[in-house]
Protein backbone atom coordinates (compact mmCIF):
# COMPACT_ATOMS: atom_id res chain seq x y z
CA UNK A 1 0.00 0.00 0.00
CA UNK A 2 2.86 2.32 0.94
CA UNK A 3 4.29 1.84 -2.83
CA UNK A 4 0.72 2.79 -4.13
CA UNK A 5 0.89 6.17 -1.84
CA UNK A 6 4.50 7.17 -3.29
CA UNK A 7 3.82 5.94 -6.59
CA UNK A 8 0.36 8.49 -7.22
CA UNK A 9 2.12 11.24 -4.53
CA UNK A 10 5.02 11.20 -7.48
CA UNK A 11 2.66 11.35 -9.85
CA UNK A 12 1.24 14.27 -8.67
CA UNK A 13 3.98 16.46 -8.00
CA UNK A 14 4.59 16.19 -11.95
CA UNK A 15 0.90 16.76 -12.82
CA UNK A 16 1.12 19.72 -11.04
CA UNK A 17 5.11 20.64 -12.35
CA UNK A 18 3.77 20.26 -15.43
CA UNK A 19 0.46 22.17 -15.51
CA UNK A 20 2.84 25.28 -13.99
CA UNK A 21 5.15 24.99 -16.44
CA UNK A 22 2.81 24.63 -19.74
CA UNK A 23 -0.56 24.40 -19.40
CA UNK A 24 -1.01 23.75 -23.19
CA UNK A 25 1.66 20.89 -23.60
CA UNK A 26 -0.37 19.05 -20.20
CA UNK A 27 -3.38 19.59 -22.11
CA UNK A 28 -2.16 18.11 -25.70
CA UNK A 29 -0.47 15.57 -23.74
CA UNK A 30 -3.82 14.07 -22.20
CA UNK A 31 -5.15 14.57 -24.96
CA UNK A 32 -3.06 12.46 -26.83
CA UNK A 33 -2.99 9.78 -24.01
CA UNK A 34 -6.77 9.75 -24.02
CA UNK A 35 -7.20 9.12 -28.05
CA UNK A 36 -4.24 6.40 -27.44
CA UNK A 37 -6.46 4.96 -24.43
CA UNK A 38 -9.47 4.61 -26.56
CA UNK A 39 -7.58 2.77 -29.33
CA UNK A 40 -6.54 -0.14 -26.64
CA UNK A 41 -9.49 0.05 -25.13
CA UNK A 42 -11.24 -2.34 -27.42
CA UNK A 43 -8.37 -5.01 -27.57
CA UNK A 44 -7.86 -4.61 -23.83
CA UNK A 45 -11.31 -5.01 -22.49
CA UNK A 46 -11.18 -8.46 -24.96
CA UNK A 47 -8.55 -9.56 -22.72
CA UNK A 48 -9.49 -8.84 -20.11
CA UNK A 49 -12.88 -10.32 -20.95
CA UNK A 50 -10.98 -13.91 -22.09
CA UNK A 51 -8.73 -13.87 -18.75
CA UNK A 52 -11.83 -13.24 -16.52
CA UNK A 53 -13.66 -15.71 -18.46
CA UNK A 54 -11.06 -17.97 -18.43
CA UNK A 55 -10.47 -17.57 -14.60
CA UNK A 56 -13.93 -18.06 -13.72
CA UNK A 57 -14.45 -21.60 -15.65
CA UNK A 58 -11.64 -23.04 -14.45
CA UNK A 59 -11.30 -23.60 -10.93
CA UNK A 60 -7.83 -23.01 -9.44
CA UNK A 61 -7.60 -27.02 -9.23
CA UNK A 62 -8.10 -27.50 -13.05
CA UNK A 63 -5.58 -24.58 -13.98
CA UNK A 64 -2.97 -26.27 -11.16
CA UNK A 65 -3.37 -29.78 -12.58
CA UNK A 66 -2.91 -28.09 -16.11
CA UNK A 67 0.03 -26.28 -15.78
CA UNK A 68 0.80 -26.88 -12.26
CA UNK A 69 3.46 -29.13 -10.53
CA UNK A 70 1.72 -31.69 -11.38
CA UNK A 71 1.72 -31.43 -15.08
CA UNK A 72 5.70 -31.12 -14.83
CA UNK A 73 8.01 -30.01 -17.60
CA UNK A 74 4.18 -30.87 -20.09
CA UNK A 75 3.45 -27.82 -18.77
CA UNK A 76 6.00 -25.09 -19.08
CA UNK A 77 6.43 -26.79 -23.05
CA UNK A 78 2.89 -25.90 -23.29
CA UNK A 79 2.73 -22.25 -21.71
CA UNK A 80 5.86 -21.43 -23.96
CA UNK A 81 3.67 -22.56 -27.30
CA UNK A 82 0.80 -20.72 -26.21
CA UNK A 83 2.87 -17.78 -25.32
CA UNK A 84 4.79 -18.11 -28.66
CA UNK A 85 1.72 -17.81 -30.79
CA UNK A 86 -0.33 -15.33 -28.63
CA UNK A 87 -0.45 -11.77 -29.51
CA UNK A 88 -0.89 -10.19 -26.05
CA UNK A 89 -0.16 -6.73 -24.90
CA UNK A 90 2.98 -7.24 -21.48
CA UNK A 91 0.67 -5.10 -20.17
CA UNK A 92 -2.35 -7.26 -19.92
CA UNK A 93 0.22 -10.46 -19.92
CA UNK A 94 1.48 -9.37 -16.73
CA UNK A 95 -1.42 -9.63 -14.91
CA UNK A 96 -2.79 -12.81 -15.75
CA UNK A 97 0.38 -14.18 -15.19
CA UNK A 98 -0.57 -13.13 -11.74
CA UNK A 99 -3.39 -14.55 -11.48
CA UNK A 100 -2.12 -17.92 -13.03
CA UNK A 101 0.61 -18.16 -10.34
CA UNK A 102 -1.82 -17.34 -7.62
CA UNK A 103 -4.37 -19.96 -9.13
CA UNK A 104 -1.72 -22.98 -9.04
CA UNK A 105 0.33 -22.46 -12.39
CA UNK A 106 4.30 -22.81 -10.93
CA UNK A 107 6.82 -19.97 -11.52
CA UNK A 108 8.78 -21.92 -14.19
CA UNK A 109 5.63 -22.34 -16.37
CA UNK A 110 4.26 -18.26 -15.51
CA UNK A 111 8.13 -17.70 -16.51
CA UNK A 112 8.14 -19.63 -20.42
CA UNK A 113 4.67 -17.87 -21.01
CA UNK A 114 5.81 -14.54 -20.29
CA UNK A 115 9.20 -14.53 -21.76
CA UNK A 116 8.05 -16.73 -24.97
CA UNK A 117 5.40 -13.82 -25.04
CA UNK A 118 7.68 -11.37 -25.82
CA UNK A 119 10.83 -12.90 -27.23
CA UNK A 120 9.37 -15.24 -29.52
CA UNK A 121 6.06 -14.16 -32.10
CA UNK A 122 5.46 -16.83 -34.31
CA UNK A 123 2.79 -14.48 -35.38
CA UNK A 124 4.87 -11.99 -36.60
CA UNK A 125 7.05 -13.96 -38.82
CA UNK A 126 5.50 -13.22 -42.17
CA UNK A 127 6.09 -9.74 -41.78
CA UNK A 128 9.59 -10.37 -39.64
CA UNK A 129 10.98 -12.68 -42.83
CA UNK A 130 9.79 -9.82 -45.59
CA UNK A 131 12.05 -7.31 -43.26
CA UNK A 132 15.43 -9.17 -42.53
CA UNK A 133 14.86 -12.68 -44.06
CA UNK A 134 13.88 -16.22 -43.51
CA UNK A 135 17.22 -17.23 -41.98
CA UNK A 136 17.44 -14.11 -39.43
CA UNK A 137 13.75 -15.01 -38.48
CA UNK A 138 14.35 -18.91 -38.24
CA UNK A 139 17.50 -18.21 -35.81
CA UNK A 140 16.15 -15.51 -34.01
CA UNK A 141 13.17 -17.29 -32.96
CA UNK A 142 14.41 -20.17 -32.38
CA UNK A 143 16.95 -18.82 -30.36
CA UNK A 144 14.85 -16.79 -28.58
CA UNK A 145 12.53 -19.87 -27.70
CA UNK A 146 15.85 -21.84 -26.30
CA UNK A 147 16.62 -18.68 -24.15
CA UNK A 148 13.11 -18.37 -22.88
CA UNK A 149 12.88 -21.78 -21.99
CA UNK A 150 16.57 -21.61 -20.06
CA UNK A 151 14.95 -18.63 -18.25
CA UNK A 152 11.80 -20.45 -17.41
CA UNK A 153 14.55 -23.64 -15.99
CA UNK A 154 16.14 -20.66 -14.12
CA UNK A 155 13.22 -18.87 -12.38
CA UNK A 156 12.40 -21.91 -11.23
CA UNK A 157 14.95 -23.31 -9.28
CA UNK A 158 15.92 -19.94 -8.40
CA UNK A 159 12.54 -18.95 -6.98
CA UNK A 160 11.27 -22.44 -5.96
Amino acid sequence: MTTIIVIYSILIVCLVLSLWNSREKTKKSFLIAGKAFMKTAPSLLTILGIVGLILGTLTPETISKLIGAEAGYWATLLAALIGAVTFIPSLVAFPLAGSLLRSGATIMTISAFITTLVMVGLVTVPMEIKSLGKKFTFLRNSFSLIGALIIAVLMGVILK
